[in-house]
């Protein structure tokens, strides 16, 4: 049964939600960058608040710079990219084996970058100082919301510590 104690482990759920992340967030970036027009479409009309109730009172804060919309969205590829990059390298040290703190202190710098973007970025910024989710449109709070508790289930698990099952010996000391 060394298998499945391995496959069971938390190091081995933690290897697996890693190396998702990674390439899903590796995902997100490569499709941003490769249809940059698409989703710099979604965060003009965000940014611009042209789909919410348009109040007075909330208005004042529409960003329709293109010059500020290129440059927010360059910046969420390039975080995105960026977060891709460190999870991808907590995967690999995940695989190594030899560095455990090297790749669960990188798992959990990339889960907390994903939560920063998601979370802060788009549920708060987004979602609330630009109103996305007046927008029937172009409200992205539900993947944003996805995104969020993935990561944060992965910042949870990475912040507990391994416990072995009860048949499980102890490994003598070399």
């Amino acid at each position: 049964m060394p298998l499945l104690r391995g496959l069971s482990s938390l190091r081995a759920v933690l290897t697996a939600l890693t190396g998702i992340t990674a390439l899903y967030i590796g995902l997100v970036a490569f499709g941003n960058i490769t249809d940059f027009g698409t989703n710099k479409e979604f965060v003009e009309h965000v940014l611009a608040m042209d789909t919410t109730f348009r109040s007075p009172h909330t208005m004042w804060r529409a960003v329709t710079s293109p010059g500020a919309v290129t440059t927010a969205y360059v910046a969420i590829i390039a975080w995105e990219t960026l977060t891709a990059l460190v999870l991808a390298a907590g995967f690999v040290a995940w695989l190594r084996k030899r560095t455990t703190g090297t790749a669960l202190r990188l798992a959990r710098i990339g889960w907390l970058m994903q939560v920063l973007l998601f979370a802060c970025g788009f549920l708060v910024i987004g979602g609330e100082w630009f109103q996305m989710w007046q927008s029937g449109k172009w409200n992205g709070l539900q993947p944003a919301f996805q995104n969020t508790v993935i990561a944060a289930v992965g910042l949870v698990l990475a912040h507990l510590p391994e416990r072995r099952a009860p048949e499980e010996p102890v490994p003598a000391a070399p």
